[in-house]
């Protein structure tokens, strides 16, 4: 739509200088046919005089048969001939009756309107030496006219002007069309994620002092690409390295620790324990950035298999039911239809059990915590969906959006509580993306959350 308003924007400017170009020239022709005001009318005259002069002619040398004869040679408007006394000699078939005419005889044409029509009175010098006088009758509105119009004069410079102007326009929308075109699929490739996306420059053009504005607009969007390619690989970079370098220093704690019970009393028990359950959540939480980290690095599609989710989900209800007892809570598997998908067999399996435990965290002790898998259709393309509902305090409005994305936390106090990072949802949306898929969070009528995954159906 953005590229069609703007290709008519460029259109209407251009057509509306070339409409302004051919009323120039056609106002300098028209000037140069007839340089003055009363040219037009000049040229008028001497028609009609011409007219006279051959249809008296005519009417001296074969009477009103000459006359009539001498008449149709143009469109049958109408001519009479007057006499001297104002009587007439001749006229034609076409001629209409007008009642008023009255002749006028001075050396000049004349012209009045009678009625609803237009004639001309031509005094014209008969053979015997007399003064007649000649009556044109102008054809009604709508017959063609007996002179030509400036459309007459505007040929072939209109046919020519719309060619080269139709032409011009069309060249100048592709110069500026193209690289805008060029500039949004990169842009969009940018937008899903593809930080590698450019587009092509010409290395001629860059060495120009003076380059044009939207090689301007190219440069500054690959070095914006640049930067957020380079900025979001150093974060990545040091997320990684950071977490490998927790590794070490929590596997000599460990074993600190371990001796440090050796040689401790009973007193100093509930503080090692303590000691023992906070190392342990870092570890948890090493563990869970290196695999966020090593997932934004995998390619979406690498070495993809068919995997079943419902054998997948089958697997993960043992160890959500083994948890579940802790809350108390009960998980229920519902399939609706034979679920298979191109992917990653652990990537999903971490996927699920991450949105699965999340499930059980929350929900309410006593509650159930279903997992619904089926298949639907969008634009004929075939999708399946895989539903985690439970029956916790549910998701506030505004924030399902925000719960995906690292170390966010609807409710501190709550989080705590629970446990937990913020980095399992995170993980579940990266893992689903490099799928194809999407995830997103609702709150049911029933009340609780519910956490949709969706992805696309195997052939």
């Amino acid at each position: 739509m953005r590229m069609r308003g703007l290709f008519l924007k460029i259109f209407a400017i251009f057509w509306l200088a070339q409409s302004l170009i051919f009323i120039i020239s056609t106002t300098q022709i028209v000037r140069q046919r007839f340089p003055g005001p009363s040219t037009l009318a000049d040229a008028l005259d001497s028609n009609l005089q011409y007219d006279g002069q051959l249809a008296i002619r005519a009417y001296d040398a074969g009477g009103c048969a000459g006359f009539a004869a001498n008449a149709g040679r143009h469109e049958p408007s109408g001519a009479m001939l007057l006499g001297a006394g104002g009587e007439v000699l001749c006229r034609t078939s076409a001629t209409l009756s007008l009642p008023g005419l009255v002749p006028h005889f001075p050396n000049r044409v004349d012209g009045r309107k009678v009625g609803e029509h237009y004639v001309w009175l031509v005094p014209v010098l008969a053979a015997d030496g007399g003064h007649d006088e000649y009556v044109w009758f102008q054809p009604p509105a709508g017959r063609q006219e007996r002179h030509p119009s400036l459309l007459h004069y505007a040929l072939p410079q209109l046919p020519v002007a719309i060619a080269v102007g139709g032409l011009t326009t069309f060249v100048l929308v592709l110069l500026f069309s193209r690289p805008l075109v060029r500039l949004r699929r990169a842009a969009r490739e940018l937008a899903q994620g593809n930080l590698a996306a450019r587009v092509p420059e010409s290395p001629t053009r860059l060495m120009r002092p003076h380059a044009d504005e939207f090689q301007g607009l190219v440069h500054d969007f690959n070095h914006m690409a640049e930067r957020l390619e380079s900025l979001v690989a150093a974060q990545r970079l040091l997320l990684r390295d950071v977490s490998h370098e927790l590794r070490s220093p929590l596997s000599r704690l460990s074993v600190a620790l371990e001796l440090a019970r050796e040689d401790a009393g009973p007193a100093l028990e509930a503080h090692l324990a303590r000691i023992e359950r906070e190392g342990g959540k870092l570890n948890q939480l090493v563990g869970e950035l290196l695999a966020l980290s090593s997932m934004e690095s995998l390619d979406s599609g690498s070495a993809f298999q068919a995997v079943s989710l419902n054998r997948l989900c089958e697997q993960v209800l043992p160890d959500a039911e083994y948890e579940a007892q802790l809350r108390p809570c009960t998980v229920v598997l519902e399939q609706e239809a034979e679920c298979t998908v191109l992917g990653d067999w652990n990537l999903l399996y971490r996927a699920v059990e991450n949105v699965v435990r999340n499930a059980i965290r929350y929900t309410a002790p006593g509650t159930q915590v279903t997992l619904r898998l089926r298949r639907t259709s969008v634009e004929s393309k075939q999708l399946v969906v895989l539903e985690v509902l439970d029956q916790g305090p549910g998701i506030p409005a505004g924030e399902a959006e925000h719960i995906f994305r690292p170390f966010y936390r609807l409710d501190h106090a709550r989080s705590a509580a629970t446990g937990g990072f913020g980095v399992g949802l995170a993980i579940t949306e990266r893992a689903i993306r490099l799928h194809g898929g999407g995830v997103r969070a609702t709150g049911p009528a029933e009340g609780g959350a519910c956490i949709e995954m969706t992805l696309p159906a195997a052939p």
